[in-house]
């Protein structure tokens, strides 16, 4: 296997690098127009700010919230400072809430250990909480300009295309190849332009679908090009199984309050904040909600109201969602576990997506009735 492996990376690295480097550096000097808050940024902090946000996330979507998270931390000592409340609230939308924990964590430990000093060295970077080998390498190169190459989504796809591999990006074989390659191709005098340069042509003419082949400057040499496989390549083995998740979300008033709890459970969303939660196995049963299905599911209580179902789709998981809304009993308001706010203080919690969508369709008109 180790040797099927160097003898691929070998007929890979005998073909033309240079002529990629120069060419992909040659367009993103005339050609490169993508606007983007955080490019030529030379201050770590706010590059790591950015790479954790743009992870899983659209650069259009990350420009709001990188703009909103810099204005109320706008230094690591304000963010290692703040409540992990405060700075869900700022994620609220993103999702991938362990992206915000972990950062919150860095930050504590980067003003303990390192005096609030981020780290210079691509070891020391790597070693910090929720940094991978892209997060390391975008800072090292962009802050540092040390010769790191990324390898993202963007730069697996062109790298892939161009030199005409197959191997699989989502396999540890593949990862090993791909991230040779790229050390490879990385010109290591400016890494930081190079870096650049390889994901802004990944995102705006290397495109996942009608990448814009007939204007590219790659052409010639590109395998995927000349070989009509730009539709096939890169490679994927594992499909994604998505499992289906039915919560019925229980909004009990009393007083012009509701009762909300916090996830603490090893699951999605912990310690974000939500209505008491039921969850229900079966789709049929969450579909076609009954009187007596409620009575049996929710300790024999009659809901006033049961909302329209809204949906969120996770990386692995489809959760879909219904209020039920009751009087509160006595029990429920000495219920040690719930929190009782005012629908004004809600805006105080972070929330799932999932709730906010049910909040946005029917929710608000009750909570503020």
């Amino acid at each position: 296997m180790h040797f099927a492996w160097f003898y691929h990376l070998c007929i890979v690295l005998l073909k033309d690098t240079n002529y990629f480097r120069s060419k992909l550096m040659l367009w993103h000097k005339c050609h490169n127009k993508r606007s983007l808050p955080w490019k030529e940024e030379k201050d770590p902090y706010r590059i790591w700010i950015s790479e954790i946000i743009l992870q899983q996330t659209r650069a259009e979507q990350g420009i709001l919230y990188y703009k909103r998270f810099l204005t109320k931390f706008a230094t690591l000592y304000k963010l290692a400072e703040s409540s992990l409340q405060d700075v869900y609230l700022l994620w609220e939308g993103l999702g991938y809430y362990n992206r915000a924990r972990n950062m919150h964590e860095t930050a504590k430990l980067i003003m303990q250990t390192y005096h609030g000093i981020f780290p210079s060295d691509y070891e020391t970077i790597l070693s910090l909480k929720g940094i991978g080998p892209y997060t390391a390498a975008a800072i090292s190169s962009f802050a540092f300009q040390l010769p790191y190459a990324v390898v993202d989504g963007n730069v697996f796809r062109v790298l892939s295309r161009f030199f005409g591999i197959d191997s699989p990006i989502d396999s540890s074989s593949g990862k090993n190849i791909f991230s040779a390659l790229a050390q490879e191709c990385l010109d290591v005098s400016k890494p930081h332009l190079y870096n650049q340069a390889i994901m802004d042509f990944g995102a705006t003419v290397c495109k996942p679908e009608q990448p814009l082949c007939k204007t590219c400057l790659l052409k010639p040499k590109c395998f995927a090009f000349k070989n009509i496989k730009t539709d096939v390549l890169p490679v994927k083995s594992k499909k994604k199984t998505i499992k289906k998740r039915y919560f019925l979300f229980n909004i009990y008033l009393t007083n012009g309050k509701v009762a909300i709890e916090k996830r603490n459970d090893d699951d999605i969303w912990k310690n974000l904040y939500q209505f008491p939660m039921t969850e229900i196995k079966e789709a049929a049963l969450f579909e076609n909600l009954s009187d007596k299905t409620l009575n049996k599911l929710i300790n024999n209580k009659s809901p006033v109201k049961v909302t329209e179902a809204a949906k969120q789709q996770l990386t692995h998981q489809l959760v879909y969602g219904k209020a039920l809304v009751y009087k509160a009993t006595a029990a429920d308001r000495k219920n040690k576990n719930y929190e009782w706010v005012t629908a004004e203080e809600l805006k105080k919690y972070p929330f799932p997506r999932l709730l906010h969508l049910l909040m946005d369709k029917e929710l608000k008109k009750i909570l503020t009735s």
